[in-house]
């Protein structure tokens, strides 16, 4: 097989002439040799496949995912953002977002044509990351112009992406990690970091009256039920919490601080 000649002539090549694993795409018919990636694009593929895949509203996410929108066409995005479904073969309908990775050695004819094909296709916006000279990422939408975007700005993809993405994000490993940590922690409801310190904290507190309250109590000889016990270990209402605290100094009986 050779690579596709940029021209607009039909190849002789099906979807069906390739079995998954192929370092082939196909381009009207043409084979498009996709040769194993170097360590400056193997790296970032993972860290930005990452911050796609964990934000809170992306169903699937996938690795060179081949899309074929016809018998003679097939492309895989280094990344690709799709809806949940349950195919076992190829992907029949365009990825809304698909991320590119643009390194040393890069055939730049093919890549705008690859971007051509996807964006004809459906796929709503093509994140292009040049990982050779000054780092920037390229937004390709179609019948827009093409955009760059450089670090310090973010990406926003709406529909698609509930968070914004920082361009670092999809190229270097830390900035990547902070985002997929506030992906992950508003997929089990907490808006950040912060948020998760603050409601620690809370619990902290909380915990801290309980065993006060308990103290107290069985300082001053009086009996607690284990109910009653529970109540008060497991109340989380810090006002509550601390009326009865005030309470316990006073009452002649366990059960008399919740009256």
């Amino acid at each position: 097989m050779t690579t596709r000649p940029h021209d607009n002539s039909r190849g002789p090549f099906r979807v069906e002439h390739l079995r998954e694993g192929d370092r082939y795409e196909l381009s009207n018919g043409h084979p498009v040799y996709c040769p194993p990636a170097k360590r400056d694009h193997a790296g970032p593929n993972v860290t930005g496949a990452e911050v796609l895949d964990t934000d809170p509203d992306v169903e699937w996410a996938g690795f060179d995912a081949g899309f074929t929108p016809e018998p003679r066409t097939l492309r895989a995005p280094d990344v690709a953002v799709a809806p949940a479904g349950d195919e076992r073969d190829w992907l029949r309908t365009a990825p809304p977002l698909a991320l590119e990775y643009a390194g040393s050695g890069q055939d730049e004819a093919d890549l705008k044509l690859k971007i051509a094909e996807l964006l004809s296709a459906g796929t709503r916006q093509v994140w292009v990351v040049r990982l050779v000279g000054p780092r920037r990422v390229e937004v390709h939408q179609a019948g827009q112009p093409m955009r760059t975007a450089l670090p310090g700005e973010e990406l926003t993809a709406p529909g698609i992406l509930r968070n914004p993405v920082p361009v670092e994000a999809l190229y270097d490993r830390a900035a990547g990690h902070r985002a997929v940590l506030r992906n992950l922690l508003q997929r089990e409801g907490y808006e950040s970091i912060e948020a998760v310190r603050a409601e620690g904290i809370g619990k902290g507190i909380e915990q801290g009256i309980a065993q006060s309250i308990l103290a107290l109590l069985e300082d001053r000889g009086l009996k607690i039920d284990p109910l009653d016990r529970e109540r008060i270990t497991t109340c989380r209402d810090s006002a509550a919490l601390q009326r009865w605290l005030l309470r316990a100094a006073r009452v002649d009986n366990a059960p008399a601080i919740f009256d």
